[in-house]
């Protein structure tokens, strides 16, 4: 428990330095102002090219130190992306409980359905004509609020593409309508809840109900996960669903690790420098992050390579680095290291020296390649299986390496 307490702490500490800035509208859905916050992710000033997915925030003036605190720390390891904040202040109280109403039939009703639409209609195109933002749209809610944003996922076309519901209280026949609406879905849907052991019955039995049906939906659009924490309550248990949420949703965004370089690259027959391709052009397919593929997911996919011996692969590797890292020696290295595999010593050395005339990257220097191709003057040309490897081939680790600008 000390540890949780700990880590609450550091989440806390990390969201004070991100950039918050109070923000209003007049709602015309509301009549009557209301009041947000924005937390900017820290390249935001600096990347005036960026754009950013945006988090929807309910309960946001308690729920806006833990999420940003998560994605600041996820950020700084580069396991979780940037995102656009937007904490809707709702006062933990009875404004809460009216922009939540709904009636008999389930669905939202007088200020509950104001407010629904003031989330469609007034708030979300605000921030999208204000800052810089990526289509890929995510809601979050706790207990009241967890069971509300729910309501959006009934549209033919839901305006959110990934929502968190940590410990819902929701209306009657929601269950239901979730599964019969992700059964149907067209696009790609996120979807995460999360419950305890100690939390209140109803939520519990509410949320299995969904769960034992929403694990059965076929539906290849759907992405969908299910927590239910043991040693937490009602309310500790946002501190362990928010980081299990997240990555949830973005799975695939963090470094190749050493757990998934060995459970699943090194055990691929073929396809090496696809499964890298692929990585990232699933990326930009879900989730519309279009970003450069690491230096070092480089080199683990090289790594894998050479140690399943498929050494025809560099050559697909290094069309994808030429394409990634243009101007640097990477492509041009992973060609050199392919003829050099297959003992055509003389090519090999030609690459190598061709890549003297390009940037460094990484571990990648110019002696380095110099190095390589003098080692090889004096070489036989005759094919060889394997020779002793001086190149700087890493296994990942859990911190990833630095990559270069694309312009580098």
């Amino acid at each position: 428990m000390k540890i949780k307490f700990i880590l609450l702490f550091f989440m806390v500490a990390m969201s004070a330095f991100a950039q918050k800035v109070a923000d209003k509208i007049q709602s015309k859905k509301l009549n009557e102002d209301r009041n947000f916050s924005i937390i900017l992710p820290p390249s935001y000033e600096n990347s005036p090219d960026k754009k950013y997915p945006i988090l929807v925030l309910l309960d946001g003036e308690y729920l806006a130190d833990p999420f940003s605190g998560i994605l600041k720390y996820g950020n700084y390891w580069d396991d979780l992306p940037e995102i656009i904040i937007v904490a809707v202040n709702q006062n933990y109280g009875e404004t809460r409980f009216n922009d939540s109403n709904y009636g008999e039939d389930g669905l939202p009703a007088e200020s509950g359905a104001k407010f629904f639409e003031f989330i469609g209609f007034e708030l979300l195109p605000y921030i999208q004509q204000k800052y810089r933002t990526l289509p890929f749209r995510i809601i979050a809610g706790h207990d009241t609020t967890a069971g509300f944003l729910n309501f959006y996922l009934y549209k033919d076309d839901p305006i959110f593409n990934a929502y968190i519901s940590i410990s819902p209280e929701m209306a009657p026949e929601m269950e239901v309508r979730i599964a019969e609406r992700l059964a149907k879905t067209q696009k790609p849907v996120f979807y995460y809840q999360a419950t305890s052991k100690a939390d209140l019955e109803e939520i519990q039995e509410n949320t299995k109900k969904l769960d034992d049906v929403a694990k059965e939906i076929k539906n290849p659009n759907v992405n969908y996960r299910y927590d239910v924490f043991q040693n937490t309550s009602h309310y500790s248990l946002v501190t362990e669903a928010i980081p299990s949420a997240f990555y949830f949703i973005f799975n695939g965004y963090q470094p190749i690790s050493k757990l998934e370089f060995n459970e699943k690259i090194l055990k691929l027959e073929s396809g090496y420098a696809q499964y890298l391709i692929d990585k990232y052009d699933n990326l930009e397919k879900k989730i519309g992050l279009k970003i450069q593929p690491r230096y070092s997911d480089f080199k683990a996919i090289e790594a894998a390579i050479l140690k399943n011996k498929a050494y025809s692969e560099l050559e697909n590797l290094g069309a994808y680095a030429d394409k990634q890292y243009p101007k640097t020696m990477l492509g041009t290295y992973h060609r050199g290291l392919y003829f050099e595999k297959i003992g055509d010593y003389k090519r090999a050395a030609k690459e190598y020296q061709s890549a003297y005339t390009k940037s460094e990257i990484g571990d990648l220097t110019k002696n380095y390649i110099l190095d390589r191709a003098e080692a090889l003057k004096s070489k036989k040309e005759e094919p060889k299986q394997e020779i002793e490897e001086s190149a700087p081939v890493e296994t990942p680790t859990e911190t990833p390496a630095e990559a270069p600008k694309k312009d580098e």
